[in-house]
């Protein structure tokens, strides 16, 4: 059963990562905005909320999820929840766009008002820092476009999840991060 859940990019259980001062190693990173020089801690930003990352593209057989990332980031940022974009060109070519398209594109067709940062590398061996950290804690990399992290309010990885997975699925489990505690963890 491991080795199912593993291929289709499912956690079994949270996985606990460290936090120095008060930023768990999940979030500790500055990345730039979509087709922006504004740079961003993602510590000073999401630290306490319920975040869902995910890799991004506009030609894929996935791209409708970003309705679906809108929907349910509308629903529940006004209660700790955020989904972070993060377009990428490491599959097929399927996100080719320069950075302001990119935006254009999200904007105009889906209404993606969600944050979104700076083309990145998500696959193994190229990954940019963000996917790097995520991938080496969870043991996974996403295998295609919209791969999902879920973390929970303490930046622990509570699940990952394929592009097969529809965001919209996941509502149960988000919900249920909303109401837990955030837990004070003493700097390591």
């Amino acid at each position: 059963m491991t080795w199912l859940l593993s291929l289709f990019g499912c956690q079994q259980k949270t996985i606990m990562v460290k936090q120095v001062d008060g930023c768990p190693e999940t979030l500790r990173h500055t990345v730039r905005q979509l087709n922006d020089k504004k740079e961003v801690n993602l510590c000073d930003e999401y630290t306490g909320k319920v975040v869902l990352i995910v890799n991004t593209a506009s030609k894929c057989a996935f791209t409708d999820q970003y309705e679906d990332l809108e929907k349910i980031y509308a629903k529940y940022k006004d209660q700790g929840f955020v989904v972070l974009g993060f377009p990428s060109n490491d599959f097929a070519n399927q996100e080719p766009a320069d950075e302001k398209q990119v935006q254009e594109f999200c904007r105009l067709t889906y209404g993606v008002q969600f944050p979104m940062f700076a083309k990145s590398k998500v696959k193994k061996h190229h990954a940019d820092p963000v996917f790097k950290t995520l991938g080496e804690l969870s043991h996974t990399y996403p295998k295609w476009n919209f791969y999902k992290f879920l973390l929970d309010r303490n930046g622990n990885i509570v699940d990952t999840y394929s592009s097969l997975t529809n965001p919209t699925s996941i509502t149960d489990k988000i919900e249920t991060l909303l109401i837990a505690p955030v837990t004070k963890v003493e700097s390591q």
